[in-house]
């Protein structure tokens, strides 16, 4: 599938997003709010995660990108960090199994190298069996930054010897270019700002910021979220009046 930048063509858009791209937030804060360890609120994550890919499957949304661990994350503290790569490791493998049986693939985005040897088998093990499922592609961005998906981007061109470098050329080369641009990006947990998630592909994406924190995300929450990007008009660029005779 070759994908174009919204920067230079008109995407096909609905009613409902193609793609939905999250940042979870507030894990620690519904954790810390109930008097309960940080990791607690990480866990009860995994279980919204679940009811949200459960949510998009019913809503017909093709891609579900949601950013777990970015590469600041590591700034943490070394017990949260450890807890959180023992629970990435639990997940996958009691999830993946069921995400196959649902038809869903998987990808797990980022830096990998930096994870220890049981982690990445792990996911090299769970991409690899579900790689040909054609249901909702689920990706995981893990170690990710949008700087660092830039730059490993430009370094691969790099390697190739090209002299000038194109739009398309950079775009064909990102973590995630088997996907299109995200439509609707969502942020829980109050925070305003992407924080360095999917940096290029959000050019043209509707965004939107919610209080609720991630364990508490839920279809209703969703579906909030969904409205809201059905009241945006997506101009790409045009003129109102364009965007109503192209309709």
């Amino acid at each position: 599938m070759k994908l174009s930048s919204s920067t230079k063509t008109v995407p096909d858009t609905g009613l409902m997003p193609k793609h939905v791209a999250i940042i979870m937030d507030g894990n620690g804060r519904w954790a810390t709010k109930r008097f309960l360890p940080r990791v607690a609120g990480h866990v009860k994550g995994v279980d919204a995660v679940r009811g949200i890919v459960e949510a998009c499957i019913k809503r017909d949304i093709q891609f579900l990108t949601l950013f777990a661990f970015s590469s600041e994350n590591w700034r943490r503290p070394e017990e949260e960090v450890s807890l959180l790569m023992r629970l990435f490791v639990t997940a996958l493998e009691k999830e993946v199994r069921k995400m196959h049986e649902n038809n869903i693939r998987l990808k797990i985005v980022g830096d990998l190298s930096r994870f220890d040897a049981k982690l990445q088998v792990a996911i090299a093990e769970a991409q690899a069996l579900t790689s040909t499922n054609t249901g909702l592609t689920v990706t995981i961005c893990a170690n990710y930054g949008g700087r660092w998906d830039i730059v490993q981007a430009v370094n691969k061109l790099a390697a190739t010897g090209a002299e000038s470098i194109t739009e398309d050329m950079l775009a064909e080369q990102l973590s995630m270019a088997y996907a299109p641009e995200p439509d609707l990006f969502i942020r829980t947990g109050g925070e305003t700002r992407i924080s360095n998630f999917l940096l290029w592909q959000l050019a043209y994406t509707e965004l939107y910021f919610t209080d609720t924190f991630w364990p508490d995300f839920n279809a209703k929450a969703l579906d909030e979220a969904i409205h809201s990007y059905q009241t945006r008009e997506r101009r790409f660029g045009r003129t109102s009046a364009q965007v109503s005779n192209a309709t």
